[in-house]
């Protein structure tokens, strides 16, 4: 770890580059309401006092060249240490485009790669500057591709199970007349004492997602996401004011600012709010919908890229797990220094690292470079 470096008025930042790859699944992957092959992440390091930030979105490649035009325009040659600055500046640039989108993914990498360089420039690691609440964080497996078998669910899932993973998530809604046999068949897989999660991506009517709650309960499923359309928050509301006892409803994962996440929590149509940093803001970003939803005692789950989402994890008040999804843990695992397995369902960091504690193995990168 470098020494701690004290503030200085050099902290300039002298340099933003930016990157996508495109990585292929092992395998095509679907959900309720789509299908892919590839996985696109846009990765940024920002520069300054002879540190580099690094930090990344999975967002189309055309996220890319607003942070090589707009966002290299706002932020070179400004205070690296001051985030909540540079934070306010990028949101205020890009105004005339819209808050949404590529836009706040945008924002998102440049914010993490930001707090990465300030952990780098202090000789700490990012969970320290953050304030972290608890020294690991719960983790759920998640995949379970609506693309899979029913022999390759049951196979990923029981796999977790085994790792000492006790949550696990499967993707259902593409095929509703099957989804109660899948979830059936996943629970003989994982065992009893095993928590059962399902994600509809919002494939589902309400009067469907409401009879599949009642079936998908039977087998003991303690989550169902996204019901129905995300942005249809009366009729998430229907879903989970009629739900089982004991599943929660949970959504947020597309929500790009705090307004979103209010009106999600003032419907009540929710009882677990997701978000995820590579779209609402980066670290930044997320500490705000903590704080929202400390102040409304909501529980948070943050969504996908776990490695990336670690540290700000930790200092998440209202936290109940991260999602441990099988496309990023792999990509991640494949392309940077510094991830990690959980133990016994938790993930937690490497103190010896400062910032996020993760580096891009340039070589194994650039064969997928765009």
């Amino acid at each position: 770890m470098s020494p701690p470096t004290a503030r200085r008025s050099d902290a300039r930042i002298d340099a933003l580059e930016v990157r996508p790859y495109k990585i292929p699944t092992a395998t095509p992957e679907s959900d309720g309401t789509l299908q892919w092959d590839s996985t696109t992440l846009v990765y940024v390091e920002v520069r300054a006092a002879g540190e580099t930030g690094i930090g990344f979105t999975y967002a189309d490649a055309a996220t890319a060249k607003l942070i090589e035009t707009i966002l290299y325009d706002t932020i070179v040659g400004t205070d690296a240490l001051q985030i909540g600055a540079r934070w306010n500046d990028m949101y205020a640039r890009t105004r005339n485009l819209g808050r949404g989108g590529i836009t706040s993914m945008a924002v998102s990498a440049v914010d993490v790669a930001l707090w990465d360089l300030k952990g780098k420039l202090l000789g700490v690691p990012a969970y320290v500057l953050l304030g972290s609440t608890r020294a690991s964080v719960p983790v759920y497996g998640s995949g379970g591709f609506t693309a899979y078998s029913e022999q390759e669910l049951c196979a990923q899932l029981a796999g977790w199970v085994d790792d000492g993973i006790p949550r696990v998530k499967m993707k259902v809604g593409r095929a509703p007349l099957a989804d109660t046999k899948r979830v059936t068949a996943a629970r003989a897989a994982i065992g009893e004492a095993t928590e059962l999660f399902v994600d509809a991506n919002g494939a589902y009517s309400t009067q469907q997602a409401l009879g599949l709650a009642q079936k998908f309960a039977e087998q003991g499923v303690t989550w169902f996401e996204e019901p129905v359309y995300r942005e249809d928050y009366a009729g998430t509301r229907f879903v989970r004011e009629r739900a089982p006892a004991g599943m929660d409803i949970s959504s947020g994962e597309y929500g790009y600012d705090l307004y979103t996440f209010s009106r999600m929590i003032e419907a009540r149509s929710i009882d677990v709010l997701q978000a995820d940093a590579t779209r609402c803001g980066g670290f930044s970003g997320l500490l705000a919908v903590d704080g929202l939803c400390q102040s409304t005692m909501t529980p948070l789950s943050t969504h996908c890229a776990p490695h990336l989402h670690l540290h700000a994890a930790m200092a998440c008040k209202q936290l109940r797990h991260i999602e441990y999804f099988f496309d990023h843990v792999r990509i991640e695992c494949m392309l940077f220094d510094g991830s990690g397995d959980p133990e016994k369902g938790e993930l937690a960091p490497d103190s010896t690292r400062p910032g996020i504690g993760l580096e891009l193995r340039r070589i194994d990168a650039e064969r997928y470079a765009i």
